[in-house]
């Protein structure tokens, strides 16, 4: 009997123009956990589509065979079937129904002609245990954290006797504590006998966790590693082709100038929580420095931002905000685009992008006026503005028409930055801005804040990586609870140093 529970030989798939995948191998031993990695579109989420049935027997070339067996699935339910199961980045799951219906949800319990409810219940309380989840199944999921919400969905799948589990990016939304309880689940996990595939971004996570690490590259397999054989220097240089001696490119010319930005004691009340959520910050920012805001999910960071861009939460503020040492009441995001200021978002895909637009009307979207003579949009200038900014921050598309949706999630963060330099701002808000996105697209995105930087731009850079934080600011503030803990110069500044303000 073969030592693999899984087996795809020469896969191929062609979209019309593209060659997505070329012969790819990919073999999974039983009880492995084994990690997929490759730069935005090599080809991951399209392997892992075609192994779960989403693309169809018919609409690829090559074989796969699963627990000895040759698989030709036609859809994902007869993937399900035989013991596949597949948890996506954006999860499935019933916000307005409980822990236990979701977790049954077209799998359901039946006595008779009917669900049974009670057995449910009981079974749903099992796959709680065994997610390590401490909660009730009667609990609604709009209830629960993402992290939790995350649990709920692999309980899901072990309800139907997976054997192979496939988690697309599973840590990307996930703070800490709850990544570092998600990858101790799937050791549990494998203890038990069930292999895993991981798609990740998070290098130190598959490092931490890998029995192995098959890399792609531009549809290709380029190689598997031994978990013996793998550091980060090996897989970025097999991800990108390349070396990149230093994730986060140096910045020689540093010319740091006035403060243009100045809150004191800035409050922010939020009305429907009934509570402050930014609490008394004092924060500056320099012409041409780069300031990081650290701490954990839930302290106020984002609110903070939001707060500086235009208040479209509607918080209650107090304290004063200054723009190159005049006071400042911004009273909506406009007058916000107006004074100078820019803020890209974390949630590119809810709230950053029109992801059924094209490139060249994403770009134009806040800042019409640039665009327009008369109250007239000028197409043949919205073209010109696009073209630069798909040129000028390295934008990997067919063409200007095509639809932001369907480009990789570098290319979408690139879109979104374009978007809000189009408006001219002096100070850029960056919130999470390499969530979700490969090494090869990070560096280029690092490139282009530092050339911003160097052009007298400032940027707030928000992030809960704290390699991204250290490599990248010039300054770091860390938050905890709405309030700003502490501000440390760069050689103050150290994992420890951050984490122990983060957790006061």
């Amino acid at each position: 009997m073969s030592e693999y529970i899984l087996e795809m030989n020469n896969i191929s798939k062609e979209f019309p123009g593209v060659k997505a995948l070329s012969n790819v191998n990919f073999k999974v031993k039983k009880g492995e956990i084994h990690c997929l990695v490759g730069e935005n579109g090599a080809g991951k989420s399209t392997l892992m589509k075609v192994l779960s049935g989403v693309y169809p027997f018919g609409t690829y070339d090559g074989d796969i065979v699963f627990e000895g067996k040759v698989q030709q699935f036609n859809e994902i339910t007869e993937s399900v079937k035989v013991g596949i199961g597949i948890i996506y980045q954006e999860l499935a799951l019933f916000p307005d129904l409980t822990v236990y219906e979701n977790i049954f949800a077209g799998n359901e319990l039946k006595k008779g002609p009917f669900v049974d409810w009670n057995n449910t219940i009981v079974q749903a309380t099992e796959l709680l245990k065994k997610v390590n989840l401490k909660v009730t199944p009667e609990t609604l999921i709009k209830e629960l954290g993402v992290g939790k919400q995350q649990l709920v969905e692999i309980a899901k799948a072990l309800s139907k006797d997976v054997n192979l589990l496939i988690l697309d990016e599973p840590t990307a939304a996930l703070n800490e504590d709850d990544s570092e309880n998600l990858l101790v689940l799937l050791k549990e996990l494998k203890n038990q006998g069930i292999s895993c595939i991981m798609i990740s971004h998070k290098l130190k996570e598959v490092i931490s966790i890998a029995d192995k690490v098959t890399v792609l590259r531009d549809g290709q397999t380029i190689c598997t590693l031994d978990a013996s054989e793998v550091t980060e220097n090996v897989i970025i240089k097999n991800m990108v082709g390349r070396d990149i001696e230093d994730i986060y490119p140096k910045r020689p010319n540093k010319k740091i100038g006035e403060t243009i930005l100045a809150l004191s004691d800035w409050t922010a009340y939020d009305p429907q929580l009934g509570r402050n959520v930014v609490k008394n910050v004092q924060l500056e920012v320099k012409k041409g420095e780069i300031i990081g805001i650290a701490g954990l999910m839930g302290s106020g960071r984002t609110e903070l931002a939001l707060s500086i861009f235009g208040n479209p939460k509607n918080y209650k503020l107090q304290g004063s905000m200054k723009m190159f040492g005049e006071k400042k009441v911004l009273k909506h995001t406009g007058e916000a685009i107006k004074a100078g200021i820019a803020y890209v978002t974390e949630d590119r895909k809810g709230d950053g992008l029109f992801l059924l637009q094209d490139i060249k009307s994403n770009v134009s979207a806040a800042h019409l006026k640039g665009i327009s003579t008369n109250g007239i949009l000028n197409l043949n200038e919205e073209v010109k503005i696009g073209t630069e900014y798909k040129e000028s921050l390295y934008i990997k598309a067919s063409s200007l028409e095509q639809i932001v949706g369907k480009l990789s999630g570098g290319n979408q963060q690139k879109v979104s930055l374009g978007k809000w330099l189009f408006t001219g701002p002096k100070i850029l808000i960056l919130d999470e801005p390499t969530r979700g996105i490969d090494v090869g697209a990070k560096f280029e995105i690092y490139s282009i804040m530092n050339e911003l930087i160097n052009e007298g731009m400032s940027i707030i850079m928000i992030s809960s990586e704290l390699g991204e934080v250290l490599g990248m600011s010039d300054r770091v503030y860390v938050m905890a609870e709405g309030s700003v803990k502490g501000e440390l110069t760069m050689e103050e500044a150290t994992q420890e140093t951050i984490m122990e303000l983060a957790t006061q």
